[in-house]
């Protein structure tokens, strides 16, 4: 959720949280949700397919999928 706090297109840091709905709550767009993406692969160290990016949109989403990899650091 750090990484979410500190992304600029966030317009209400104070509506983040596990349950925030990265484009109804956060007010982020497709492409806002591409480079939040983005920098989840940097910060964990892994790649996720666009397949799956394209289903992950809400941090709850985010979580589950980083947990679920065995290789994310």
């Amino acid at each position: 959720m750090d990484l979410l706090k500190n992304f600029d297109k966030v317009q209400d840091p104070s509506k983040l949280s596990a349950t925030s709905h990265f484009t109804n709550d956060l007010g982020l767009d497709s492409l806002d949700t591409v480079e939040v993406v983005m920098a989840i692969e940097e910060e964990f160290s892994i790649e996720i397919p666009d397949k799956e990016a394209d289903a992950i949109h809400s941090v709850n989403q985010a979580i589950d999928y980083i947990m679920s990899q065995p290789d994310a650091h």
